[in-house]
């Protein structure tokens, strides 16, 4: 069991999170202007392309913005979700073949606010019995210290939750800025019809967060779901070196990470599929390249009140 600093391919994540921050960092922020159980909204924008098929710079900037609002959303109606994540790691040689591949199953699920990730298979195959037993403990450990926690601790914890939402909500607009939107056109994802939007770096664009400083590293294309103004798919490539934590890590050129989402309970916008390629060099000593793909599935909707847990129940405060 684990909460957000999970084994494995969260370490590779967390190397690559500059991939997936141009276009996901609101995700951390919540929405206030829907109930959880509101069904998605539609949307009014005047998207109409001009007589060469084109939309604005503004109209796409104004399509980035409600986008990102509907997944904030989605990122709070998550958490009224079970579901079952599968990593799936692939080790290269340096001819770019594997070398080994590793898999780790887990059931996802809400505790007292945190994600927490229960492993129940690895190379799918169900844990051992005395395995299974660690992991239910390591749950109810966690319930025990959430149900124990002091006021004093859980305004802490609560003030920092609130001021990450405020980072995300700056850095939607930063997104907005760095960028030079075009309209590639339409195209079906998953049966839908969504707008393909290209986006490069801005030339002159200066960040006002620490964040935003990887922006100009990146491009990429994200898909928008044209009924409903959700993102259903984005491409993400680095294009120039990435140094993290003081250059003790850094993302090279080519690097890449390509995210689907699928609609649940014609409600909510979820993950489907997170495929990433990555050539990281560490304490500029050694270079590793891995693939990497995360499946989601099973989602399943719990009650405001409730969260069934393997062999635990929780009722929340």
């Amino acid at each position: 069991m684990s909460t957000t600093n999970k084994p494995g391919l969260a370490a590779l994540v967390t190397l690559v999170i500059p991939l997936a921050c141009i276009f996901t960092f609101a995700q951390q922020a919540t929405s206030e202007q829907d109930a959880p159980d509101t069904p998605t909204a539609t949307f009014s924008l005047a998207l109409t392309p001009d007589a060469n098929g084109n939309l604005s710079q503004e109209q796409m900037q104004q399509l980035f913005r409600v986008a990102a609002d509907k997944d904030i959303e989605n990122e709070k109606r998550l958490r009224n979700y079970t579901y079952v994540e599968r990593d799936e790691e692939h080790k290269l040689d340096g001819k770019g073949e594997v070398k080994s591949t590793e898999t780790k199953t887990y059931d996802v699920m809400e505790i007292y606010g945190e994600q927490v990730q229960r492993l129940i298979q690895k190379n799918d195959k169900d844990l051992e019995t005395k395995d299974a037993a660690r992991e239910e403990e390591k749950i109810q450990k966690l319930i025990d210290k959430r149900k124990n926690e002091s006021e004093e601790t859980r305004q802490k914890r609560e003030r920092k939750e609130e001021k990450e939402r405020e980072d995300g909500r700056k850095f939607v607009l930063e997104v907005a800025d760095a960028y030079i939107f075009h309209l590639a056109g339409t195209e079906s994802v998953g049966g839908r019809e969504a707008w393909a939007i290209d986006a490069e770096p801005r030339p002159g664009y200066e960040p006002h967060m620490k964040e935003a400083k990887f922006l100009p590293k990146f491009r990429g294309r994200v898909w928008i779901d044209k009924a409903e103004a959700q993102w259903s798919k984005m491409d993400i490539e680095c294009i120039d070196t990435v140094s993290l934590g003081w250059f003790l890590a850094r993302v090279h050129k080519g690097s890449r990470i390509v995210i689907e989402q699928t609609r649940v309970n014609h409600e909510v916008w979820l993950p489907k599929h997170v495929a990433i390629k990555v050539d990281v060099r560490l304490a500029l000593l050694k270079n590793f390249n891995v693939e990497a793909d995360q499946t989601f599935r099973d989602y399943k909707k719990f009650g405001a009140t409730t969260r069934i847990l393997g062999v635990v129940e929780v009722q929340d405060k």
